[in-house]
């Protein structure tokens, strides 16, 4: 690499160099520091003014406090990725294990908060031959509790909702309020309350508000005791909702529409209303016994809009990813309480955080629902989004007289949206570093 600027102190010594890829710098290629020095990649410097305020950070000693007998490469432009090739590569990827399998879906996919690919597939309604857009409205499943996080991010950041009070707190009327479970132990599936059970996802039951909807379960026995345990739980995150009602006085729709869809500018996320027409919405679909699309029974999800219950687009949810990726809507620690793990009794890491289940190198989390699944996915080294919804859900259904009967997916019709979001990340991540040649 090019040396362009030193800076020395009695502990510390940083140097920008102007490399190919920051990512490919060794220590041991540069002799002139210690063995035991480690090296730091910083930040990536692309403009003057950016380099400029680089070095008066640095002069100013705000970076010392930081690292220790640390070397600092800063490089002034990183390595372009190869956008066409990338999009010919998930669409194959798409074509080959997805589309054969669902009716229609949607991918959009953005890196560094820009949009640069969003494609439909096949068909929002099958009979009519209506094609997918990049404004066809998908259930989006579980994902809509990564929605509903940021809400409750931004009750916590305000100190409005403390999310290690004992939910009795906030539902004094609630049966289980005894028990020992919190907001966060909600949120990670920790708390003990049980899911769906398996005719429950086909409710097409209307309540008038969340609360009611606690009903389906507040009387049953826990799970697991809270705090011992993981437990999925969508019927945990309905509890929360309404914690969040009580919270920021107002229902829980209302709030979310005025303090995270309205700022972030989601206008196409909206809650599934039943019997509301909206053209943009998709047919919703799931398949037979023999593997044959049918049309989904209607379902209320009027009990469920936190766990479970909106509609969106995947250019909205890429949006919704972008502001979760940076420090603005939230701050750093709201995000970084959302994307850490939580751990049960054990010790043991869950994978789950706050609305948002923790890889090894993304955030995101999957949605299932009657007639659609969806996966939003994150990596926030490379600020890479990718989102993907389709119009037809993981059961398989049949009917007799009139009721309708979950039964098993046949395997030919299974998919691995999250496998296909990861590979498609990939591809639109930068380049893996090539190392630089020792001088």
């Amino acid at each position: 690499g090019q040396k362009v600027w030193s800076y020395s102190k009695p502990l510390y010594h940083f140097t920008l160099l102007r490399v190919t890829d920051p990512r490919s710098v060794k220590i041991a290629d540069y002799p002139q520091f210690p063995s035991f020095a480690s090296v730091k990649i910083y930040s990536i410097i692309q403009t003057d003014m950016e380099f400029i305020r680089t070095i008066q950070c640095l002069r100013l000693n705000r970076l010392c406090s930081i690292f220790t007998l640390s070397f600092v490469a800063l490089a002034l432009a990183a390595a372009p990725v190869n956008f066409p090739d990338a999009i010919t590569q998930s669409r194959a990827i798409i074509l080959k294990d997805i589309a054969p399998k669902v009716p229609g879906l949607s991918i959009t996919v953005s890196v560094d908060g820009s949009i640069v690919w969003s494609e439909g597939f096949g068909y929002s309604d099958l009979a009519a031959k209506t094609p997918v857009t990049h404004s066809t409205k998908f259930r989006i499943g579980s994902v809509s509790k990564s929605l509903t996080s940021a809400g409750l991010g931004l009750l916590v950041e305000k100190g409005q909702l403390d999310l290690d009070a004992p939910i009795g707190k906030y539902i004094p009327d609630f049966p289980l309020s005894g028990a020992l479970i919190t907001t966060r132990l909600l949120a990670g599936h920790l708390g003990g309350i049980r899911n769906y059970e398996r005719m429950e996802v086909l409710s097409n039951q209307p309540y008038p508000n969340l609360r009611a909807g606690l009903k389906i379960f507040e009387n049953d026995a826990l799970v697991a005791t809270p705090g011992q345990t993981f437990s999925y739980s969508s019927y945990g995150w309905n509890i929360i909702g309404v914690i969040m009602e009580k919270v920021a006085k107002q229902d829980f729709l209302s709030y979310m529409q005025k303090n995270v869809l309205d700022p972030l500018n989601l206008t196409n996320t909206v809650p599934d209303r039943a019997n509301v027409s909206d053209p943009q919405r998709s047919q919703f679909y799931e398949t037979d016994s023999t593997g044959k699309f049918i049309i989904a029974p209607p379902v209320d999800s009027s009990y469920k809009w936190p766990s479970g219950g909106y509609l969106s687009t995947t250019e909205d949810l890429v949006r919704f990813g972008n502001a979760m990726l940076q420090p603005g809507f939230l701050k750093n620690d709201t995000r970084r309480l959302l994307f850490t793990s939580q751990t049960n009794a054990a010790g043991r890491k869950t994978l789950f955080g706050i609305g948002w289940q923790v890889g090894r190198t993304t955030v995101y989390h999957n949605g299932d629902s009657i007639g659609g699944t969806s996966v939003l996915l994150m990596q926030p080294s490379t600020h890479v989004v990718v989102a993907l919804a389709a119009n037809r859900g993981h059961a398989a259904l049949s009917q007799t007289n009139g009721h309708w009967s979950v039964t098993n997916l046949i395997s030919s019709l299974q998919f691995d949206r999250n496998a296909a979001a990861l590979h498609i990340a990939k591809a639109f991540a930068p380049p893996e570093p090539q190392p630089i040649p020792p001088k």
